[in-house]
C-alpha cells in the first residue's frame, strides 16, 4: 500500500516505518527534524529508512497546512500512520503552545487531508496519559478519560475527540493507539531509561521522582510495532448496535476505535532501575525527589480489546528489554 507516516525520524516512527517497508509497502515519511532533542539521533534513524528504495522522505511540519495538503495530493495515500507530535509530559509545563500547535493544529491538517482524499484508514498515536486522574487499574478503553493532569494529555484526548467527529461526519475510519511508556533501542533521550543510562555511565546520580514509588507499564518497542502494523491492516467498521444511552468511550456508531498498547505488566520504577543496574553491571547513585507536577503515579494497560481485535500479545520482559537497550546504547555511543 501507499502509506504516509508522520514522525518518521522519531522513535516509534522509525521502527514502524522499517516494518512497513520490509513487507513491501511504499512509505512517504514526514518529519520536521526539530531540536526538542538530539537532531543527530533523528538523522541516524532516518538514514536507516533511506536504505529502502520504497521510502521517500519529506522534511515538513504537520502544522504547515499548505505543505501537508500538497504532499497528500501528490502521494494520495491509502493509509496514514500519524505519529508526529510534541512529546513529553514535563516539557508541556514549559512550552504549552508548542503542544497545541503540533498536536492539535497538526492533527487537524492530517484529518482534513484524509477526508478530502478519502483515505482508507487513519491510525494515530494517542497516549496512556489521557487516563490522567483515573486511579482504577488496569486502565481500560471503556473508562472515562475526562480528567487530564497535563496539557500533553489534554491534546491527545482532543485528538481522539476530533477523530471521532471526522469518523461520524465523513465515515473516515480512525483508530487511536494509547501507547504505554515505550522504550528500547533508538529511544528518546528525554525518557527515563535513556537519561538513567547516560547518567550512570558518566558516574552521575539519577533523579528518582516520588522516591521511586512510580509504577509504569513499560512496553518494549518490538512489542509495539506489530500492534501498529496489524491495526493499519484492520480499519474499524461502524457498529450499528452501539447504544448511545450506555455510551462506551472506546466504540461508536461511526468507524472509530481506541486501543491500549501496553505490556500488561506494571513495574515499579525501583525494579526498572534494578534491571538497568544489572544490565550495566554497576549500581546507580540515586537522588530521591518528590512527585513532579503533571506526572501520573501509576499506569497499567488492559490490553484485552487489542488482543481480541488483532491478536496482540507482548512478550518482552523488562529485564530483557532493558538489556537490549543497554547493548544498543553502548554500541551507538561507543561507551
Amino acid at each position: 500500500m501507499k502509506i504516509i507516516l508522520t514522525g518518521a525520524a522519531g522513535f516509534i516512527g522509525m521502527h514502524c516505518a522499517e516494518k512497513l517497508l520490509a513487507r513491501g509497502d511504499e512509505v512517504a515519511g514526514i518529519d520536521n527534524l526539530n531540536d526538542y532533542y538530539d537532531v543527530g539521533l533523528k538523522r541516524d534513524r532516518l538514514a536507516r529508512l533511506l536504505r529502502f528504495p520504497n521510502f521517500s522522505f519529506y522534511r515538513l511540519d504537520v502544522a504547515d497546512r499548505a505543505g501537508v495538503e500538497k504532499l497528500f495530493s501528490e502521494v494520495r495515500p491509502e493509509r496514514v500512520v500519524h505519529l508526529a507530535a510534541q512529546a513529553g509530559v514535563r516539557y508541556s509545563l514549559e512550552a504549552p503552545h508548542s503542544y497545541v500547535e503540533n498536536n492539535v493544529v497538526g492533527f487537524m491538517n492530517i484529518l482534513e487531508c484524509c477526508r478530502s482524499l478519502q483515505c482508507g484508514h487513519l491510525v494515530y498515536a494517542s497516549s496512556s496519559s489521557v487516563y490522567g486522574g483515573n486511579v482504577k487499574n488496569p486502565f481500560s478503553e471503556h473508562d472515562n478519560v475526562d480528567h487530564p493532569i497535563n496539557i500533553y494529555a489534554a491534546t491527545k484526548k482532543a485528538n481522539e475527540l476530533m477523530a471521532h467527529a471526522y469518523s461520524h461526519l465523513y465515515g473516515l475510519p480512525t483508530t487511536g493507539l494509547r501507547f504505554f511508556t515505550v522504550y528500547g533501542p533508538w529511544g528518546r533521550p528525554d525518557m527515563a531509561l535513556f537519561e538513567f543510562t547516560r547518567a550512570m555511565l558518566a558516574g552521575e546520580p539519577i533523579k528518582v521522582f516520588n522516591n521511586g514509588h512510580m509504577i509504569r507499564d513499560f512496553t518494549y518497542i518490538d512489542d509495539i510495532v506489530p500492534a501498529v502494523v496489524r491495526v493499519v491492516d484492520a480499519p474499524p467498521c461502524a457498529e450499528p448496535s452501539f447504544d448511545g444511552s450506555k455510551a462506551d468511550p472506546s466504540r461508536s456508531w461511526a468507524p472509530y476505535r481506541i486501543f491500549n498498547v501496553g505490556n500488561n505488566e506494571p513495574v515499579e520504577l525501583t525494579a526498572y532501575i534494578a534491571a538497568l543496574e544489572e544490565a550495566l553491571g554497576q549500581p546507580a547513585k540515586k537522588e530521591f525527589l518528590p512527585m513532579q507536577p503533571g506526572d501520573m503515579r501509576a499506569t497499567f494497560a488492559d490490553i484485552g480489546e487489542l488482543r481480541a481485535a488483532v491478536g496482540y500479545k507482548p512478550s518482552t520482559t523488562v529485564t530483557r528489554g532493558v538489556k537490549k537497550f543497554v547493548d544498543w546504547y553502548r554500541d551507538y555511543y561507543r561507551v
